[in-house]
């Protein structure tokens, strides 16, 4: 028997995938049971020694949560499609834990994506329900382990920026949970041509502290039309409704 030829091309196109996060994402209720919540599992790799700046961590779990989004994988004929598109349609709700040495090491071979930035790396897994979590991912922690904020260099010209509100003091577990939104729903207000730059250059963006002026001129932003906000549902540490994130696209910023 012959084998059959491996295919060159791709399942879908970048405009396909593209297209599942410019619609936007269905509202349906969660469901009764807490076992049959869909969320995307987030890992952070915390070592004990030496952590990476928590502001890195964060645009490496920003850019992992829109690269899943782009992976081949969650297209039309790929392996992850039912999975993404079933968690696309629902409440968007990810979960981040924390990992480090040989468990950090475990949670690569559980489906997603890793990125890193510099030295922080962090890892989006495949949505799924909660009940279902891989037993790797299970016995990871939610909370516990912070990292205190620090000062970053100022934002890239050419890079999306995703602005923190930081007097809702969000854990760094809940930050990163809210970057990753933001970065999706960023992606999603941009042109198919648009994102595919970005792509090109792994979903590379700034995270940081907004100061008073300038979550006031992100705000504003978002009020014209021309920036990316984050509402929380308040599920844990804000109240519902909170704006958390807003990214901003680099043209928008300047």
């Amino acid at each position: 028997m012959s084998e059959s030829p491996i295919e060159d091309t791709p399942r879908s196109t970048f405009a396909e995938r593209h297209e599942v996060l410019a619609q936007g994402y269905g509202g349906r209720p969660d469901p009764d049971d807490p076992a049959d919540v869909l969320a995307m599992p987030i890992v952070l790799n915390i070592p004990k020694a030496d952590p990476p700046p928590r502001s890195r961590l964060l645009e490496a779990a920003a850019s992992a949560s829109v690269a899943l989004c782009f992976d081949e994988r969650v297209g039309p004929g790929g392996e992850w499609e039912e999975s993404f598109r079933a968690w696309t349609s629902s409440r968007i709700r990810k979960v981040a834990r924390r990992a480090r040495g040989a468990h950090w090491t475990a949670a690569q071979d559980v489906p997603g994506v890793t990125v890193d930035v510099g030295d922080a790396q962090a890892r989006a897994l495949v949505p799924g329900r909660v009940g279902d979590l891989d037993a790797r991912i299970r016995r990871l922690q939610i909370g516990g382990t912070d990292l205190s904020h620090d000062e970053p260099d100022r934002v890239a010209d050419d890079l999306p920026v995703l602005w923190i509100d930081p007097a809702l003091e969000m854990t760094v577990g809940k930050a990163a949970a809210q970057v990753g939104h933001a970065s999706m729903l960023l992606a999603g207000t941009m042109s198919t041509e648009q994102c595919e730059a970005w792509a090109a250059r792994g979903f590379a963006c700034s995270v940081r502290d907004a100061n008073a002026q300038q979550w006031a001129t992100a705000r504003a932003l978002v009020d014209a039309g021309r920036a990316a906000a984050v509402r929380d549902a308040g599920f844990t540490e804000v109240a519902p409704g909170s704006m958390t994130v807003v990214g901003v696209a680099p043209e928008m910023w300047r």
